[in-house]
């Protein structure tokens, strides 16, 4: 357990006073902040266990490891070493940045902690108190962290077991973990909470969907809520690359119509899609992809005031829309949000209310 220490006064509800390089910006948007664990009395500070990172980053930082053991003339690294080269990446960013924001994807991800002290300004907010175990719902990329240690990488979960501590500002959500769900698999639910609740808004009954990346977490989330709201007259086609990814979206059951196939080759994907859908583009495209290059794919893919929602941290929005420029497609592009009024509880109840996507989920991350 870290000792902590006196609180340090007022601060920006926003956390701007944490932002060291450049002034005049929010979190987010800095270079660096400070992580110190002196917090303000707007604050929450958190010992921090486990780091659930973005997809699209722990795919740069896993392919960049693999890169540079290439360049030093081994080609084949082994497992082990591939996680302390992931490790050291990891330490290196928070060290420079004073938090894990990619700076090369740009994107974060989310942790589990336990609280360790409120300001008394946040005193029992959420319902929580100290000794909670808690999922931050805002980035890694605002969220000022100090690391000591990284104990575990988990090549095939995207979560990091780590020693150190967070800081949580007034204005950014979490969510205490319940009883009766595993840790691990709550951190991976509520790390993309905002794709359950996203996806129910947009799609409506009898309409057609396609799923990019339908074999992660968050693109089988989404195929299963996707198959919720369309009903017995809609349909929903989910695109999987890997074997292991087509296995995985097929065992949410036969509702669903999986077709393999690689999203960044965007006309041989539209012709899979519209093959799957009767010849037909669809309504709504939702892209789960965690690589870049995936943008025409689903605009492709979606038919005229059709509309394509980019939950993917992979996506380049000056790509989307050039290109959806660029072929006349008169479809509306939507930036995946990843908070929505009420997204933590509604992911963890779908967890709870469907038994075939919790097996899968379960499979993912506690086996």
């Amino acid at each position: 357990m870290v000792k902590h220490q006196s609180l340090r006064g007022a601060g920006c509800p926003y956390g701007t006073h944490r932002v060291l390089e450049p002034q005049g910006v929010l979190p987010q948007a800095a270079w660096r902040v400070d992580p110190a664990d002196e917090i303000y009395d707007n604050e929450i500070l958190v010992d921090v266990h486990t780091l659930n990172i973005d997809a699209a980053s722990f795919k740069q930082l896993v392919e960049a490891a693999r890169k540079d053991f290439r360049e030093k003339g081994k080609p084949q690294p082994s497992r082990l070493e591939l996680e302390e080269a992931v490790a050291a990446s990891i330490m290196d960013i928070v060290a420079r940045r004073g938090k894990m924001h990619n700076p090369v994807t740009g994107s974060g991800g989310m942790l589990l902690g336990t609280i360790a002290r409120f300001g008394d300004k946040v005193r029992g907010r959420e319902g929580a108190k100290e000794g909670d175990l808690i999922a931050t719902q805002a980035s890694l990329s605002l969220t000022p962290l100090k690391l000591s240690a990284v104990h575990k990488v988990y090549l095939d979960k995207d979560q990091v077991d780590v020693e150190g501590t967070a800081v949580i500002f007034e204005t950014a959500p979490f969510a205490v973990i319940p009883p009766d769900i595993d840790r691990r698999l709550a951190l991976a639910v509520l790390d993309v909470a905002g794709a359950p609740v996203q996806t129910e808004r947009l799609v409506r009954e009898g309409q057609s969907v396609l799923v990019l990346g339908a074999g992660g977490k968050s693109g089988l989330i989404c195929m299963y809520v996707a198959g919720e709201k369309v009903g017995s007259t809609g349909k929903v086609i989910g695109l999987a690359h890997s074997e292991t990814s087509l296995r995985r979206a097929r065992a949410l059951g036969d509702r669903y119509v999986i077709v393999q196939g690689d999203a960044g080759d965007a006309i041989g994907t539209m012709r899979k899609v519209m093959e799957a859908n009767g010849g037909e583009k669809v309504d709504v495209t939702i892209n789960c992809v965690n690589v870049p290059g995936t943008e025409m794919a689903s605009i492709l893919c979606t038919k005229e005031r059709g509309k394509v929602y980019f939950f993917s941290m992979a996506t380049s929005f000056t790509a989307a829309a050039l290109g959806a420029e660029g072929v006349a497609a008169d479809v509306d592009l939507i930036i995946g949000n990843g908070y929505a009024a009420g997204h933590s509880r509604a992911a963890l109840e779908l967890v709870r209310r469907a038994p075939a996507l919790r097996r899968v989920l379960e499979e993912m991350f506690l086996r």
